[in-house]
C-alpha cells in the first residue's frame, strides 16, 4: 500500500469550497493535484460528478456554452470536479455559465497549466474563484510522518533528489533517478512544447541549463538571447512560460528608495531541486559537488514559497542587491514590514547590510542555516 502524506491544501479546499462559486488548483504534473481531489472527495457526502478534461466527451458537454447541455451534464450532482481543466476549450466562460445557472453547485477545476487555465478563466470568473496553489510536497508536510532527526537525515536526499511525492516515498536513488527523467523527458518538455506552437526544443533545454548554472544570479536577458541564438523578445516569452507551467520561479529585486539598489533584473529558481539537477545531468552527492550553496539557496526559498502558499501567508518576496554588491537573497514584504533573510549553507557571521537597516526602519535581518531552517519552512 502506498504511503500518502496528509497535504495541506486539504484543509484550505475544504475551508474555501461554497456554492457557486469555483476553486481552482494550479500545480505541476505528478505533485499530486489528483491524490488531492480524491482524499477531498473522501470527505464529501453529497452527489458529485468528477471528470477529466482530457476526455472528448466531457470536453464536448464542457465546451458547449449551452445552459441546457452543462445542466444535462451535471445532472442532480451539488459538485462537479475537473481533473486537467485546462485541456477543454472556453472552459472559463462555461464554468461562469454553471456557477451562474445551477443553483447551489460548487465546482473544482484542476491545471498544469496555469498559462491556458489562467487566461481562459481569468475574466470570466472574477469574483467567482479561489485560486489555490499545489507544489511537490513541502517539508512542513513531510514532517508531519517524519521524526527530526530523519528529516536532518534526509536533508542531502531532498536537495538533490528534490520533493515530488513519488520522489519521498522511494528509498532507492536509482528509482529516483529514473522517475525524474522520465517527469523531466514526458512531462516538462512536452507540457512547454505544446504551449503557444513552440517549437524549437534544444533551445529551451539550453535555456533551462543555462538557468539551472545561473541559481542565485541576475539573468540577462539579452545574454541569455547571445548564448542561445534567440531574441531578447523570445527569452522573455519562453521564460514566462516555464513560469506557467511551474518549472521556474522568478524573484525581481527590491528597491524603493536608494538610487544603487538593483531592480529592473531578476533571478531564477526551480520549483523543485530534482528537476533541476536532471536537467544538467549531475545527480552526484554533495561531497561530490561544487554547487551546494546554490541548492540550498533554492531549496529554502522554494520551500518558504510552499509555506506562504499553505499557510495562507501574504508576502510579496524579492532579492535586494546594490550596485557595490552589497545583498540579501530573500526580502519578504508582508504586514507593513520588510525581514531580509541570507541564506547559508555553511556556518557563518553576516553582518546586515548598513544600507538595509539605514534606509529601511521597518526592516529585520536574520540568517538561515541548516541549524534553524525548520522553524522557517516549517
Amino acid at each position: 500500500m502506498s504511503i500518502y502524506i496528509p497535504q495541506r491544501q486539504l484543509d484550505n479546499l475544504s475551508r474555501l469550497i461554497s456554492p457557486n462559486k469555483t476553486i481552482v488548483i494550479y500545480g505541476p504534473r505528478q505533485c499530486g493535484k489528483t491524490t488531492l481531489l480524491n482524499k477531498f472527495l473522501e470527505r464529501v457526502s453529497e452527489k458529485y460528478l468528477f471528470v477529466n478534461g482530457e476526455d472528448i466527451t466531457v470536453q464536448n458537454y464542457l465546451s458547449s456554452q449551452s445552459v441546457t447541455k452543462l445542466r444535462d451534464f451535471i445532472g442532480k450532482s451539488r459538485l462537479l470536479v475537473i481533473d486537467e481543466a485546462q485541456m477543454i476549450h472556453n472552459i472559463g466562460l462555461n464554468l461562469k455559465l454553471i456557477v451562474d445557472h445551477i443553483e447551489d453547485i460548487k465546482v473544482i477545476a484542476t491545471g498544469s497549466s496555469s498559462f491556458d487555465l489562467a487566461r481562459d478563466i481569468g475574466e470570466p470568473l472574477t469574483g467567482r474563484k479561489f485560486v489555490l496553489r499545489l507544489f511537490p510536497l513541502a517539508q512542513m508536510e513531510i514532517s508531519g510522518i517524519e521524526e527530526r532527526f530523519e528529516t536532518e537525515a534526509n536533508l542531502e536526499t531532498r536537495l538533490i533528489y528534490g520533493s515530488y511525492p513519488e520522489i519521498v516515498v522511494t528509498i532507492d536513488n536509482k528509482q529516483r533517478e529514473l522517475y525524474l527523467k522520465e517527469i523531466v523527458s514526458s512531462y516538462l518538455y512536452k507540457d512547454i512544447l505544446a504551449l503557444e506552437g513552440i517549437r524549437h526544443s534544444s533551445k529551451l533545454v539550453g535555456l533551462l541549463r543555462l538557468l539551472a548554472f545561473q541559481i542565485g544570479k541576475e539573468v540577462s536577458y539579452n545574454e541569455l538571447g547571445t548564448q542561445l541564438g534567440m531574441s531578447k523578445n523570445t527569452v522573455e516569452k519562453y521564460l514566462d512560460l516555464l513560469e506557467k507551467v511551474f518549472v521556474v520561479y522568478k524573484l525581481s529585486g527590491f528597491s524603493r528608495n536608494l538610487r544603487k539598489e538593483v531592480r529592473k533584473n531578476h533571478r531564477y529558481f526551480f520549483y523543485d531541486n530534482g528537476i533541476r539537477n536532471t536537467i544538467i545531468g549531475n545527480l552526484n552527492p554533495l561531497d561530490m559537488r561544487d554547487d551546494v550553496g546554490l541548492l540550498w539557496e533554492n531549496y529554502i526559498i522554494m520551500e518558504r514559497v510552499k509555506k506562504q502558499e499553505y499557510s495562507q501567508i501574504l508576502a510579496n518576496n524579492y532579492f535586494w542587491r546594490t550596485y557595490d554588491r552589497k545583498e540579501i537573497d530573500l526580502v519578504e514584504e508582508r504586514e507593513g514590514m520588510l525581514y531580509g533573510y541570507e541564506i547559508k549553507w555553511k556556518r557563518a557571521r553576516v553582518r546586515p547590510p548598513k544600507d538595509w537597516l539605514a534606509t529601511y526602519k521597518n526592516a529585520r535581518h536574520e540568517i538561515i542555516t541548516r541549524e534553524n531552517y525548520l522553524d522557517f519552512i516549517k
